[in-house]
């Protein structure tokens, strides 16, 4: 063998023996025993979690989503019947009454406009505090009447004057009125006509009655012949025709004198006729009062504030409207919300609202009522307004929502209890059309003083003594520092520490 094969068989044992000794190396260090493995497995010594104390402004909100609604919704519907036409039969009136012309929902109305057609007689709109609850006509009285004239009055008809009284000057201005919309104002039907004929005929006739029964008892008393010389005063031998001897109670044979229970019966029926002239004439008189041209009870609305908006229509043509027809809103946009009883103590009318679209886009408003205040009328058929959703609070300072106007006892006893409230919205802007949509409502309620120290709530301990205490990190171990709380938004609170024991990046604990 030469020394060159000598040589790298050598070179080759020593290689194997390097390999095995460093595959033994690696296999000894990842070989542990069961102690080492436990000890590796354990938790590290447990220690305080702590944030650093910061310097900051602050500014508390709340927060919540509303949506957006025309102010001010009413149900609309009508006070009764609507009159007749010209052309209506004697038993028209009791006929069914059926929408001719249907509300347009959306529509604006304003004072004078008609809002729907009924048995083809108009619904006309008009202004005022006191509701349509009757129909009016001549003779008639009250605020209602006075609040009629008024409106005739700026619609360009002239009633005469403003008395409260429904007399001929009002009665012309209603005629005028009713031309000018194309319509025919109510006059009295053949009901009416027939029921005055026959109150006058009742007149005529009693007045009849009375006129005979006073010529009966006329004729009945007048002198009568002598009967005798008991009687006689010119010395007259007559009476040969007379019933006798007692002439002293002028009952002769002719009649032409009375007994007293004669009188007494022509007494009676002499009053009695003239009993029944004056009930037919105060008949006639009650009945001509109210006789004339008259605005139905269905034939005109009055609403507070004009013009309104047509929001929601449940009626058609050809439907009996009857009930609700439908609700009236104003033209204003509002934004109704709600937020927890807690937030609404924060609260007050005419804080200032930020409003954000689902576009980003901006707009704003005031706060305008809490509560009961704030609610919104419930449809008629028993559904409510959804609340909206999504509320949370970014802000509940200590330093807040004092003064009058707070909604403090609008959550009652339970402070997560849902508060309504109203935004209303002077300058819609992006919103204008919005009606329905949904926007983020933010209501900064409170800001610091410049820049404060601060902590996360969770740092904030109350001690048994009822004062708030932080515990600060020194070096392995903690100390209470007492402070006074102040303004929180965001999950941090603005902190006084009593004395120099707190200062910005102190570490403070919150949990451990």
């Amino acid at each position: 063998m030469n020394r060159l094969s000598t040589r790298k068989q050598l070179g080759a044992v020593i290689g194997a023996v390097v390999l095995v000794g460093a595959g033994g190396w690696v296999a000894g260090s990842q070989v542990h025993s069961p102690a080492d493995a436990a000890a590796a497995r354990s938790a590290p010594k447990a220690g305080p979690v702590t944030v650093a104390v910061q310097r900051q402004s602050l500014t508390a909100t709340v927060v919540t989503t509303g949506s957006v609604e025309f102010d001010s919704p009413e149900p609309l519907s009508l006070a009764g019947a609507v009159g007749t036409g010209t052309a209506a039969t004697a038993g028209g009136e009791g006929a069914e009454q059926r929408v001719t012309k249907a509300p347009v929902s959306g529509a604006e109305v304003k004072e004078g406009d008609v809002l729907m057609t009924v048995n083809g007689r108009p619904v006309l709109a008009l202004q005022g505090a006191v509701p349509m609850y009757r129909a009016m006509g001549p003779g008639m009285s009250g605020d209602d009447v006075k609040q009629l004239q008024k409106a005739l009055g700026r619609l360009g008809f002239e009633p005469g004057g403003v008395t409260g009284t429904f007399g001929q000057g009002t009665a012309a201005a209603v005629t005028g009125w009713y031309t000018h919309k194309g319509y025919q104002a109510q006059q009295p039907s053949p009901d009416e006509q027939q029921q005055l004929g026959t109150l006058q005929q009742s007149v005529s006739s009693a007045q009849e009655a009375l006129l005979t029964t006073t010529a009966a008892g006329a004729g009945s008393t007048r002198p009568a012949p002598k009967t005798g010389t008991a009687r006689s005063t010119d010395g007259g031998t007559g009476g040969s025709t007379g019933s006798g001897t007692d002439s002293s109670t002028g009952s002769g044979a002719d009649g032409s004198t009375d007994s007293s229970t004669d009188k007494k019966v022509r007494a009676i029926q002499l009053k009695s006729a003239q009993k029944s002239l004056d009930m037919a004439n105060d008949a006639l008189s009650t009945f001509q009062a109210s006789y004339g041209t008259k605005v139905p009870a269905g034939e005109a609305v009055f609403f507070p504030k004009l013009p309104v908006r047509l929001d929601k229509v449940t009626v058609k043509t050809g439907d009996v409207p009857s009930g609700q027809i439908g609700t009236v809103t104003s033209s204003d946009l509002v934004v109704q919300a709600v937020v927890p009883g807690s937030d609404a103590e924060l609260l007050r009318k005419g804080m200032a609202v930020d409003l954000t679209t689902n576009g980003g886009e901006k707009a704003h408003g005031t706060v305008a009522a809490l509560g009961a205040d704030a609610a919104a009328p419930a449809p008629q058929d028993g559904g409510g307004q959804e609340a909206s959703a999504g509320t949370a609070t970014e802000g509940a300072g200590s330093e807040t929502g004092e003064g009058d106007g707070g909604a403090a006892d609008a959550s009652g006893s339970n402070p997560s209890a849902p508060v309504q409230l109203r935004i209303s919205v002077p300058d819609p802007g992006p919103m204008a059309g919005q009606a329905g949509a949904s926007v983020k409502v933010t209501i900064k309620i409170g800001d610091s003083d410049g820049k404060v120290l601060t902590v996360p709530l969770a740092a904030v301990r109350t001690s048994a003594d009822g004062k708030a205490r932080v515990q600060v990190l020194r070096g392995t171990g903690v100390r209470d520092v007492r402070v006074t709380v102040g303004l929180s938004a965001s999950g941090l609170v603005e902190v006084k520490p009593d004395g120099a024991g707190l200062k910005q990046g102190d570490a403070v604990v919150v949990g451990k």
